[in-house]
């Protein structure tokens, strides 16, 4: 599933890009008075291979849950158990991912694809209809926690693999039901570790660079974090020509999986939606696998998180929002997705100075 997943994904389609800039300059506007938004349109439809591209909606939120064996280093405040104790609470529809989608009309899946602790709940299939008010639970648990990547690889190979393929069906379940676009979403206590290790195995940032405080920890705890980070990637040293060797090296489950939901939106010609610095290391990842895969790739804010910035520098993406975020979850991602559908209504719905009667310059 993983070969053929990255042997569909293609660059971005240069007609229907020239298309949209064309006719952006048509449009009742100065030129280039959109900014940002008048260059992320023409990136759409680049992904759609027509022009105006497909309205993004609607809008689906895959949130990955996974647990670190790393928690045992003291790397976090927070008990393991919150991770389920979280699934819980989306599924009851209290989390502020559960707010933030109900504004935006957006449906919530949540995969289990690793948790350590019991998830009490019935579980879904994964391919229900997408219905903002009714957020559903796959189980696809690869293995329960990954192993503390001090001591060991977090995951064997094969273990990497199989998160990955579980997001690309995710990927492929969720457009087969209608999403026009997909926002990644994560829940792991602990998964800021293995995420700034990520980040710097793939960027060659040193350890301190790419480690944040994560649910804000206290300067020892800090301190311990990025010593943790440092051994990780001493004891390992990732290649990042091997993207699935990094990932089961010092990934989580919840990465590699949305590493895999991002390939799976790419090859289908989706646009996904990135929340934060968990979003952008498993990106990272799936650039390495398939570079025009950042094509499809929407970078939803800055996380307040030092390592988000290094990864979207090398990915080569501007965030639309820069609120100093740091929760995860897809909330990010969430308030962004307005800024995103208003840069594909525009060529939707703007008239031209002909077709207005307007005169120009």
């Amino acid at each position: 599933m993983l070969e053929t997943t990255i042997a569909a994904i293609r660059p971005l389609d240069e007609p229907a890009m020239a298309a949209a800039r064309e006719l952006h300059g048509r449009l009742t506007k100065p030129a280039g008075s959109l900014g940002a938004l008048e260059e992320l349109s023409v990136r759409l439809a680049g992904l759609a291979g027509h022009c105006p591209p497909p309205l993004p909606a609607p809008a689906a939120v895959a949130i990955f849950a996974g647990d670190h064996g790393v928690h045992a280093q003291g790397v976090s405040p927070w008990p393991q158990e919150v991770t389920a104790q979280m699934i819980g609470n989306f599924l009851a529809g209290g989390a502020v991912v559960n707010a933030f989608a109900r504004q935006a009309g957006a449906a919530v899946t949540v995969v289990d694809v690793g948790v350590a602790t019991p998830v009490s709940a019935a579980p879904g299939d994964g391919t229900a209809p997408l219905d903002p008010a009714s957020p559903r639970l796959v189980n696809a648990t690869v293995r329960p926690g990954t192993r503390d990547l001090t001591v060991t690889a977090a995951l064997t190979r094969d273990e990497a693999r199989a998160a990955v393929e579980t997001g690309i069906r995710v990927a492929d379940d969720l457009v087969a039901a209608g999403a026009g676009i997909l926002l990644t979403g994560d829940m792991g206590i602990g998964n800021t570790t293995p995420a700034a290790a990520l980040i710097a195995a793939f960027t060659g940032a040193d350890a301190a660079a790419a480690t944040g405080r994560g649910t804000g920890v206290d300067d020892p705890t800090y301190a311990r974090k990025v010593d943790v980070v440092r051994a990780a990637l001493e004891r390992h040293r990732p290649d990042p020509a091997d993207p699935l060797g990094v990932l089961a090296a010092v990934g989580g489950l919840e990465h590699a999986a949305l590493a895999g939901l991002i390939l799976g939106a790419a090859a289908r010609r989706v646009p996904v939606l990135l929340d934060g610095v968990i979003a952008v290391s498993a990106a990272l990842a799936a650039a390495a696998f398939a570079p025009d895969a950042v094509g499809a790739m929407v970078a939803g804010h800055r996380s307040a998180e030092p390592g988000a910035t290094l990864a979207l520098r090398r990915l080569g993406l501007d965030p639309l929002i820069d609120l100093g975020l740091r929760l995860g979850e897809g909330t990010g991602a969430l308030l962004a997705l307005p800024v995103v559908s208003g840069a594909v209504r525009v060529l939707h719905e703007v008239a031209t100075f002909d077709s207005a009667g307007v005169a120009e310059k």
